[in-house]
């Protein structure tokens, strides 16, 4: 029994140590899973900003965004392989010149997960302009294994397989002639054996000629034979020119060219056309001695430049993406004279068939006009348009949308007015700058007060003429006020400090104050009419929504401003009521 409870008792204690293990996990995993879902976030928001940089054709700033993302990330995390595939789509859409670092993100791509479809794809056409069409073709197949039916791979294997066969063709070619050029070669020094190939064929020759019956014909045969036999042993001997090896040279892509001797201008295009397949239109270019780079057109400047590059210097050809034009052709085609584009087709005779005839005389009824003259659509045209137009606007249903518009413009013309009286009232508030000992200081305050007021009259002037164009225009009762405030408060400042007689002056500003007081009591009734016709107009709307407390609080300011500025004058001359 006491062994029982021992044993009892160390279970107990694993228990408890186990149960200790798995609560001090389940406090770590939460804090690590909460670190783990920032990240992510972040790496999210840095995705999104490279997406809406991508789009807006920023792919530096993106490039950044995705590496930052990477870095986030953990290794093994699914985004990355969509990162790494992005960074491809931008360096793709830099130009030819970066696609190595395309092929490298798509790498990195297919390291996380070798199953990613868009990275094969983007590293197949990236090999593709590279002129790497074997790994074109390897990454293509991989796709249409694991998705037989993706039109983007079929699209590229469509592409592909052709320069594929034709570069099979050529490589085979170049090494059956290079092999006889070695038998050849060989043959040279060897002016001995050429002779006994000689002999043998005459004497073979002989021996079928003696089993035959000897009569005259059959020695002529003979004589042909032995002829044919010896011209067959100088075509042996005969050595056929190996192709010349050319570097092409596409911006900073240079590779080797295998060109036949002899070869036409249209044969050099098609082998460069299957070393960069990528390129559709380019002019091939060559160095002379000179240094200029000059375009070939003719077979005669393909030798011009074999010529410059020496007997031991290899031939570059520089190419360059523009639109060839062949000067044979366009020689050929100036000076074809009309006798002789139609010489091999003296009697052709074009004929119109019946249907293309009966189908013209039903459009030309169809459509109710006359084919028999010049057609004028524009005349035609305006003429429909101004039929539609009248029929719209006498109907009755437009006049509610003129006078919309009727106000629309209106209220469009007050805001000018109002806005041009705004930039006289900014030019009247000019400060004038004086020296301390200044002469011509009161001369020029002088000029500067008549200056002021000549540009408040202005814009007192273009206020009113807002409120003829839109009587219900409040904000040219305010503007008016406005302006009558600070021209009055000008003209009391320039009399104090100029010590001229203040009675006279008084009469004119005092004026000037009644004005801005009668012009913001008929805005502030034209703006609660409005607010008050609102609120009709819309009744379910609540109150609250519909008041400007702005434009209230701005009436009262400016109102409680000139208040205060019109009693200080009042007390300064002495009258009773300033208060």
């Amino acid at each position: 029994m006491g062994k029982h409870t021992t044993k009892k008792k160390a279970s107990a204690d694993k228990l408890a140590k186990s149960n200790s293990r798995n609560s001090q996990l389940s406090d770590q995993s939460p804090k690590c899973d909460a670190d783990t879902s920032v990240f992510i976030d972040e790496a999210q928001k840095r995705k999104e900003e490279g997406n809406k940089l991508f789009q807006r054709r920023d792919y530096q700033r993106a490039l950044i965004q995705y590496e930052r993302a990477i870095n986030i990330l953990p290794k093994s995390h699914p985004d990355v392989a969509y990162l790494h595939s992005n960074m491809a789509a931008c360096y793709m859409q830099m130009g030819p010149s970066e696609y190595r670092r395309a092929v490298h993100e798509c790498d990195l791509a297919l390291e996380v997960s070798p199953k990613y479809t868009k990275a094969l794809l983007k590293r197949a056409r990236c090999y593709e302009f590279l002129g790497r069409l074997d790994f074109a073709n390897r990454d293509v197949d991989r796709v249409l294994n694991l998705e037989p039916n993706n039109l983007t791979a079929l699209e590229i294997s469509e592409r592909i397989k052709p320069h594929l066969e034709k570069e099979v063709e050529l490589n085979d070619k170049l090494v059956v002639v290079s092999q006889k050029n070695g038998d050849v070669v060989k043959e040279k020094p060897k002016k001995k054996e050429t002779q006994k190939i000689k002999e043998v064929c005459v004497e073979r020759e002989k021996e079928k000629c003696n089993n035959i019956d000897k009569e005259g014909d059959k020695c002529k045969n003979e004589n042909n034979n032995v002829e044919k036999c010896k011209s067959a042993v100088k075509d042996v001997a005969v050595t056929e020119k190996p192709p010349k090896a050319y570097k092409l040279v596409f911006g900073e892509d240079i590779r080797w060219g295998h060109i036949p001797a002899g070869a036409t201008l249209s044969k050099v295009r098609e082998i460069i056309s299957s070393k960069y397949p990528g390129l559709t239109s380019f002019l091939i270019k060559y160095r002379d001695n000179e240094g200029d780079l000059v375009t070939i057109t003719t077979a005669e400047e393909l030798k011009l430049a074999e010529e410059s590059a020496g007997p031991q210097g290899s031939v570059r050809l520089y190419i360059s993406e523009g639109n060839f034009i062949d000067d044979n052709e366009t020689i050929n085609e100036e000076h074809a004279s009309p006798k002789e584009t139609y010489s091999e087709n003296e009697n052709y005779k074009l004929v119109v068939d019946d249907w293309i005839v009966e189908f013209a005389k039903l459009f030309k009824n169809h459509v109710g006009v006359s084919s028999d003259s010049c057609l004028d659509f524009h005349e035609m045209g305006m003429k429909l348009y101004f039929e539609a137009v009248e029929d719209t606007v006498t109907c009755e249903e437009a006049q509610k949308f003129f006078k919309v518009a009727q106000g629309k413009f209106q209220e469009m013309a007050a805001l000018a007015f109002f806005n041009w009286g705004n930039i006289h009232m900014s030019q009247a508030r000019k400060r004038l700058r004086l020296a301390e000992e200044d002469e011509m200081a009161q001369i020029r305050v002088r000029e500067a007060y008549e200056w002021a007021r000549e540009e408040y009259i202005k814009a007192g002037e273009r206020y009113t003429e807002s409120l003829n164009v839109k009587p219900d225009f409040y904000e040219g009762y305010f503007a008016i006020a406005l302006e009558k405030f600070e021209h009055a408060k000008l003209c009391w400042n320039y009399a104090i400090n100029s010590k001229i007689d203040l009675e006279k002056s008084c009469i004119e500003v005092l004026e000037m104050f009644n004005k801005a007081e009668d012009s913001i009591e008929k805005g502030t009734a034209v703006w609660e009419e409005m607010e008050r016709r609102e609120t009709k107009e819309t009744p379910k709307v609540n109150k609250g929504n519909l008041v400007n407390p702005d434009m209230s609080c701005q009436i009262n300011v400016l109102w409680g401003a000139m208040l205060y500025e019109r009693s200080i004058v009042e007390f300064k001359l002495g009258l009773e009521n300033w208060e």
